[in-house]
């Protein structure tokens, strides 16, 4: 019942199709192809940050590192208030254990 069984490789049954020939193909070159127009490079910047949208990114990063460190800091709560009330059940468990 522990022993493990080796299942047997069956051989395949029926028919058999031989492996396919591949005959190489030639390569032909292609006609070149005009070249691309050049654009012109524009010297303006792709994003334009005006007072307006530095005010929301500003606004919106201080929100944000906000909400992040008033997360960490109940998380941090959480786990000292858990830390306390174990060890409050350690220490009465330990004096009563003792007293026996």
């Amino acid at each position: 019942m522990f022993r493990p069984n080796i299942p047997a490789m069956p051989q395949p049954t029926g028919l058999v199709t031989p492996p396919a020939v591949v005959e190489p193909t030639t390569i032909s070159a292609a006609a070149p192809t005009p070249p691309a127009a050049v654009t012109p490079v524009s010297t303006r910047p792709a994003v334009q940050l005006t007072p307006g949208t530095m005010l929301v990114l500003v606004g919106g990063g201080t929100a944000v590192v906000l909400v992040v460190g008033a997360v960490l800091v109940s998380m941090l709560l959480a786990v000292a208030i858990t830390a306390a009330s174990v060890a409050v059940c350690a220490l009465v468990t330990r004096s009563l254990l003792t007293r026996r």
